[in-house]
């Protein structure tokens, strides 16, 4: 396991391969989606008792509702139920849940399912548990762009005021810090459109493990690639190591 000063204040994670993990075993894709949820109870108790500040998992993205309906409805049927089942939890262990992402898309049931978790647990002063569901990256960067655009038209932000800072607050994860390390699961090793922003600087560990099978094992592995990176921001690896010397 990685040291604790080196234990990342963010992690984003791509929960990849619950349909593979399905196939493997003659199942139907909705069994994996199924198994994927004991692997998000695990992975959110490690991240909190490895003392991670804010986990982001990529539960659903914009381009994930050109899938099969049946599939998408088993899916938005899965996340009312695990609301539903696990909210109490997280609330006895001091876990704060927020969603990010196009929530006008979700049906209203969801919605309130999603609402009622956020008021539930808004007052939790322990690990930030941020879902992504209905979310893209491209998206959240254009709706972040309108939000200042609205400003300046109406008069509120001159144009030469606009700076990188200004359009971050308005992302999803609006004076959230980035992540520092991405995980992504189930062998694929692309960002596909998540946190686009936010990643910038995002330390970057994929595995081949297929998300329900991901565990403290591989979460521990991801920390130790962390603790072992050099994270220069643009500089040198000597101006870095005459800043921490």
């Amino acid at each position: 396991m990685a040291n604790n000063e080196n234990i990342p204040r963010h992690v984003a994670v791509i929960m990849d391969g619950n349909g593979r993990w399905a196939r493997k075993r003659a199942l139907p894709r909705h069994a994996g989606h199924r198994a994927g949820v004991s692997a998000v109870r695990k992975t959110v108790e490690t991240a909190a008792q490895r003392g991670v500040e804010c986990l982001t998992l990529f539960a659903f993205s914009s381009e994930n509702w050109s899938r099969p309906r049946e599939e998408v409805s088993k899916l938005m049927g899965l996340f009312v139920e695990a609301l539903q089942r696990e909210v109490d939890q997280l609330h006895r262990n001091n876990v704060r849940l927020e969603f990010i992402g196009a929530r006008e898309q979700l049906q209203q049931g969801l919605l309130e399912k999603i609402a009622a978790a956020e008021r539930q647990t808004s007052g939790n002063t322990g690990l930030r548990l941020f879902v992504a569901v209905a979310y893209g990256g491209r998206w959240d960067i254009v709706q972040a762009v309108r939000k200042v655009a609205d400003r300046a038209v109406a008069g509120e932000l001159a144009v030469d005021e606009i700076d990188e800072q200004v359009l971050a607050k308005q992302l999803q994860l609006g004076g959230v810090p980035d992540p520092d390390l991405l995980i992504r699961t189930g062998g694929e090793q692309r960002i596909s459109n998540f946190l686009l922003w936010n990643l910038a600087y995002a330390e970057l560990w994929f595995c081949d493990v297929l998300w329900p099978d991901f565990g403290e094992q591989q979460f521990d592995e991801a920390l130790g690639f962390f603790g072992r990176r050099q994270r220069r921001y643009g500089h040198t690896s000597e101006q870095v190591e005459a800043v921490s010397s």
